[in-house]
């Protein structure tokens, strides 16, 4: 796993329990607000790791006291890094920029837990909205802060957020700029997991160990038929799940599966 050991800007990578890639925004002094180096490094970390057979579960977090606290208020003033240019060149910006994060979280199978420590505002909001599950330890905080700064969300906020917690609650988050923390935030469906601070990064450890257990080719495979079915209609749901299973039902993890249920014993997985 030579690939994870590079420096990589304004990122941290670890890999625990062999299958799980642990990747945390490295910009704490800003309250890992996003860069462009940030971009380039998430993306590239995130579609290598798709395609890394020994990968089972990704945990996206931050570091220091926050998962994200969006963009770099001064690089807005300033109208320099991901905010420099006008109009038409901002957007190329951000097509070209921020949005290759929503981009390639969509596109990869691999699962995605959000380890929201601290505050998720913004675009840090959105991103933990783009994981599979979220966990947030009792510091966990929630912000849609786009209309309190003149600002929309340009990184898919609204694609995501209606999709977690309902077109309502969205449109409520969005327009008040209301702030959702611990309990609250669980309640409200902005997490599916909350710990104390102190417990919050062994219990995504485990979670994450209890997914990595699983067939990975059948864990990818469901992940994308849940995307498709959200987004399609029924027939192209059950063409995607007929391809699919005929696909899982002949894979090595799938007899490895029932010979361990009838021999009473753990399944070995090898991702074949």
């Amino acid at each position: 796993m030579s690939f994870y050991n590079q420096q990589f800007p304004h990122l941290k990578i670890s890999i625990k329990n062999n299958h799980q890639l642990w990747i945390s925004l490295n910009n704490p002094d800003q309250m890992n607000a996003i860069t462009l180096s940030m971009v380039e490094s998430l993306v590239t970390v995130l579609r290598h790791a798709d395609f890394d057979k020994a990968i089972r579960v990704i945990v996206l977090t931050g570091e220091g006291k926050s998962f994200c606290a969006g963009g770099d208020i001064k690089a807005m003033l300033d109208k320099s890094g991901m905010f420099e240019g006008e109009s038409n060149e901002l957007r190329n910006r951000y097509m070209h920029g921020i949005q290759q994060i929503p981009r390639c979280i969509e596109e990869i199978s691999t699962p995605l837990i959000a380890l929201v420590n601290g505050a998720a505002i913004g675009a840090g909001c959105d991103m933990a909205m783009m994981c599979d599950l979220r966990v947030g330890g009792s510091s966990a905080k929630f912000g849609e802060t786009f209309t309190k700064m003149g600002l929309v969300p340009g990184d898919g906020g609204t694609f995501f957020l209606q999709r977690i917690i309902g077109y309502s609650k969205a449109m409520q988050m969005f327009l008040t700029a209301e702030i959702f923390a611990g309990k609250n935030a669980l309640e409200y469906g902005l997490l599916n997991f909350l710990f104390e601070d102190s417990n919050v990064v062994a219990e995504t450890e485990k979670l994450a160990g209890q997914i990595a257990s699983l067939a990975p080719i059948a864990q990818s495979m469901t992940k994308k038929a849940m995307k498709i079915s959200y987004l399609h209609d029924l027939h192209t749901s059950l063409d995607a799940l007929a391809s699919f299973q005929g696909i899982t039902q002949r894979t090595h993890d799938h007899f490895e599966a029932l010979s361990a249920f009838n021999e009473k014993r753990n399944p070995n997985f090898k991702s074949e």
